[in-house]
């Protein structure tokens, strides 16, 4: 019987492990440059892109560490969302 609880869990974790989920997505990033289309981030494969910040009223700048928001698996959307506080970690 253990045996097939097993089995049962195995083909459970194997059918989630290949399921796309489609969620928001949020990790650090810093601003490598500002253009006039927005602030240049790193998404999270390394790659840049060029987004718009959803913080209302505030100036950033190149170096400075942001949270950046992929809505849905959407990096069409990709934004920041917020600023990386000096002491956070992680």
């Amino acid at each position: 019987m253990n045996n097939l609880s097993d089995e049962i869990l195995k083909t459970i974790k194997y059918a989630i492990e290949r399921k796309k989920i489609y969620c928001d997505r949020t990790y650090k990033s810093v601003i490598k440059s500002i253009n006039k289309k927005g602030y240049v981030v790193l998404d999270d494969s390394g790659g840049e892109r060029t987004v718009q910040c959803r913080i209302p009223n505030i100036e950033l700048n190149p170096g400075q560490g942001v949270w950046v928001t992929e809505p849905m698996g959407r990096l069409n959307d990709l934004h920041i969302s917020g600023v990386v506080n000096k002491t956070s970690k992680g």
